[in-house]
């Protein structure tokens, strides 16, 4: 495959997008000595627009700037990354609790977002989107999932799991939670596509920030994993901040 030509036609789609949600990449740096994550929030109404990305240790979560909280909690407030030994969970919800929890009793990626369904924000339905990063799986690098709808409906939930053996040097995958604009919002449709990842996360987050649709994306973290050490770092952009 010509990862090139396949990398640039995928962020072109995804720089044409105006709204693909909430987004996730997970791939290996181009020099090979780190996995790198991303997550994206985006926003059309005022309570998910009012949010920005804090560090919290290791962890990140989101927040509400100030003391004005609009929507619903349980669906704008969670832990997007979070990490369990050598294990590195990135989602677009509170299922990073149930992925994190899972982890530490000894139940794999699978089994625990079997216990999750799709958002319950009708008429969206918005899907979850997870991913994971084990360091001393030899047979597996990273993992990509999406929970949604069939179809629309809410009778019948979908699972589709993705497992990557080994990671390639500048590629990652992206999976995000819309195909594009609409009411209801259209969920992802097919696999994890290939895009870009950097060295280092402050090019990767400054990358895609750049490239995701100026009035509705919200906040970005970029996250590198040395494979070696398990240490990482973090890069943060949100939009509040920038406006402020």
């Amino acid at each position: 495959m010509d990862w090139k030509k396949e990398t640039e036609a995928n962020i072109h789609r995804l720089r044409r997008n105006e709204y693909p949600g909430r987004g996730i990449v997970i791939g290996l740096s181009p020099d090979g000595n780190n996995f790198i994550q991303v997550y994206w929030l985006m926003g059309r109404s005022a309570a998910s627009r009012n949010r920005i990305l804090v560090p919290e240790g290791k962890f990140v979560k989101t927040a509400v700037p100030g003391e004005e909280e609009q929507g619903d909690p349980s669906l704008l407030l969670y832990y997007p990354v979070k990490h369990w030994g050598e294990n590195h969970i990135v989602t677009n919800g509170d299922q990073t609790e149930t992925i994190y929890s899972a982890l530490q009793k000894g139940t794999d990626f699978a089994e625990a977002l079997a216990m999750r369904t799709f958002e319950p924000d009708p008429p969206h339905y918005t899907p979850r989107i997870s991913g994971l990063v084990e360091l001393k799986n030899a047979g597996c690098a990273y993992r990509l999932a999406i929970i949604k709808t069939a179809g629309g409906s809410p009778d019948c939930c979908t699972r589709q799991y993705f497992h990557y053996e080994k990671g390639i040097p500048g590629i990652g995958h992206c999976i995000h939670t819309y195909a594009g604009n609409g009411n209801p919002l259209p969920s992802f449709q097919g696999e994890p596509f290939a895009v870009k990842v950097f060295d280092d996360p402050r090019t990767t987050a400054r990358y895609y920030w750049e490239l995701l649709h100026a009035e509705n994306k919200v906040a970005l973290l970029a996250k590198a994993i040395n494979r070696r050490t398990g240490e990482s770092s973090l890069e943060i952009i949100n939009k509040l901040a920038k406006e402020n």
